[in-house]
């Protein structure tokens, strides 16, 4: 796609106003009258070497995520806790003085059957549980113990260490 100069400088001042490529994909349409996909929007602002700031959303993972019947209700995880390696076993939580135990994840190196991811989760009280991630985005927790459920604060607390480990795995 060409555009001349003075089309060049408009898609560069959308850009400098914060639109998105939706967004500048629509006034291209209306403005300049060129009716481009998405893709190619992003094309054409990679050739002329502009960068949109799309915004990006702040939805957990878990958001959007369901709890199968039968499993406990979805966690997250504690913020600035370093998430355990990929495979690592878990960490059995060590009380230390004057220090609160933490929420620790693994990941498994190769996922249980029917999840696109799974791995362990240590709670505060000491009690543990296997989690999983199906195809469809929804995550389950499976407690060792039957009946156990861990407290709203561990539930976040996971949720918020998985999002980040995954993250970081490219999930």
């Amino acid at each position: 796609m060409n555009l001349d100069a003075q089309q060049k400088e408009k898609v560069a001042a959308w850009i400098q106003e914060g639109l998105s490529l939706s967004q500048i994909q629509s006034r291209l349409a209306s403005e300049l009258g060129l009716a481009l996909t998405y893709m190619e929007v992003r094309f054409l602002l990679d050739d002329l070497k502009l960068k949109p700031r799309d915004k990006e959303s702040p939805k957990s993972a878990e958001a959007s995520l369901s709890v199968p019947p039968g499993t406990a209700a979805a966690p997250q995880e504690a913020p600035g806790r370093p998430a355990t390696r990929r495979g690592a076993p878990a960490p059995a939580p060590q009380p230390t003085a004057g220090a609160d135990r933490r929420v620790s994840i693994t990941v498994d190196q190769v996922a249980r059957p029917g999840a696109l991811v799974s791995g362990q989760v240590s709670f505060t009280d000491g009690n543990s549980a296997e989690w999983y991630l199906d195809q469809f985005g929804r995550l389950g927790l499976a407690p060792k113990q039957t009946g156990y459920k861990p407290s709203q604060q561990d539930l976040m607390a996971f949720q918020t260490e998985l999002q980040s480990e995954l993250a970081k795995l490219g999930f």
